[in-house]
């Protein structure tokens, strides 16, 4: 299974980076062709945050649901990853 995992970030945040650089290590350890990913800058695509309940970056977004929005620990970001990733389809609509 593979989850597809959206971060939300603008030009000006400062705590964005931080989360990338989470998610880019995350992926490693869990296997990077399990965990799709792309960074959303609000600026060009605010529309689609906006509809996905974006109010502050960063944000992160799991199957087209927003999940987190701050800076997660590792570990929250972990377990949610681990959560999708193990979860019978169609379970994780919560």
């Amino acid at each position: 299974m593979t989850i597809k995992v959206e971060v939300f970030a603008s030009p000006s945040c400062g705590q964005c980076g931080r989360v990338i650089d989470l998610l880019r290590q995350l992926a490693k350890e869990m296997s990077a062709d399990r965990i799709d990913w792309r960074e959303v800058n609000v600026v060009d695509e605010f529309d689609y945050a906006v509809e996905l309940g974006v109010l502050a970056t960063p944000a992160i977004a799991i199957d087209g649901r927003l999940r987190f929005t701050g800076l997660p620990s590792i570990n929250a970001l972990r377990t949610e990853f681990e959560r999708y990733l193990t979860a019978e389809p169609g379970t994780n609509s919560a």
